[in-house]
């Protein structure tokens, strides 16, 4: 869908929610294209992700997470994240909003807040991170703002309420190739999982690789020339009263090289109360535990965002947990 007229505030953008909002209620993924995101820039990502994971590990590790504290930033190696348990097969660095230490939240200690770990044998790997936030958080309230229309909300409602300072955290992820299929299960890049926020707002590369549990089964979800892959998370199914969904998704890289993926989470203020939304002649779910992939309703959930996403990231790096959290 053509979210520009919701990036320019202009005319158009209430048909632009309406296409939104089914598409959150019927699959809660979509295809976003008008995003205003600079095309140059992001081949400039690209390219200097995969100058840093062509490096050799030692190198890579210069970064590692272990160093970002309980910023919650920096580089990990194959196997090193976990889902559902189960080691993914994919490597990749965490980054954030760049922080520095008389902010108030880092000041406090906050965990996945403060400075970022950058390869300093990269040039402009920096400045083009940060650019690339910078143009996609404009992104996410855009796609938010139309979130709202789509509920019948006033436009700057999750910017009243939930986005004015939000937690907006970024991924590059690296997935090598993955040994060829057989009888047995597959080694997935990353498994069935749900994302814990508001929105996604995910740059692929043109290998393909993602999957997306519809209705019917699994279904590719491609890359598409010039477009964002957005979903839904957690906190907007817990919103909603489970009117528009958290939907499971998984990788899979069946090329024959590596695949990247370029997830940006834009995501409620880390103190922020999560509530549910009121919305006339809404029917809410009050427990989905029996239909989701890790038995575990966001709808029985009660506290700040913080709460849910420390509950969840200190399961995907035990290590760091027990050393930071």
């Amino acid at each position: 869908m053509d979210i520009a007229p919701l990036v320019t505030r202009a005319e158009g953008r209430h048909r632009a929610a309406e296409a939104i909002g089914m598409a959150c209620r019927q699959s809660g993924f979509f295809y976003i294209a008008g995003h205003g995101v600079d095309e140059a820039l992001q081949r400039r990502l690209e390219g200097l992700s995969r100058q840093f994971f062509a490096q050799d590990l030692a190198t890579r590790m210069a970064i590692r997470m272990e160093l970002g504290g309980r910023a919650w930033r920096g580089y990990f190696p194959v196997g090193n994240e976990l889902t559902s348990g189960k080691p993914d097969l994919k490597e990749g660095i965490y980054f954030g909003q760049e922080l520095g230490p008389d902010h108030s939240m880092v000041k406090a200690g906050t965990p996945l807040h403060g400075p970022n770990l950058f390869p300093d044998n990269i040039p402009g790997f920096r400045e083009t991170i940060l650019d690339y936030l910078d143009q996609v958080t404009a992104v996410g309230h855009a796609v938010m703002a139309g979130m709202a229309l789509s509920l019948g909300l006033e436009e700057s409602w999750f910017d009243d309420h939930y986005t004015r300072d939000p937690l907006v955290l970024f991924r590059i992820f690296n997935y090598p190739p993955g040994p060829p299929p057989t009888a047995g299960e597959p080694q997935w890049g990353v498994g069935e999982h749900t994302d814990y926020g508001l929105l996604t707002i995910l740059k692929q590369d043109d290998l393909g690789g993602l999957q997306v549990k519809s209705r019917s089964g699994w279904v590719a979800a491609p890359p598409i020339p010039s477009t964002f892959v957005c979903n839904i998370g957690d906190m907007l199914d817990r919103m909603t009263g489970g009117r528009y969904r958290s939907t499971p998704h998984r990788v899979l890289n069946l090329a024959r090289k590596a695949r990247m993926s370029f997830p940006c989470f834009f995501d409620p203020n880390f103190d922020a109360e999560i509530r549910p939304i009121e919305i006339p002649g809404a029917e809410l779910v009050t427990s989905d535990r029996a239909e989701r992939w890790d038995k575990a309703s966001v709808h029985e959930f009660s506290g700040t965002y913080g709460d849910y996403l420390l509950g969840k990231v200190s399961k995907v790096f035990p290590q760091l947990r027990r050393e930071i959290l």
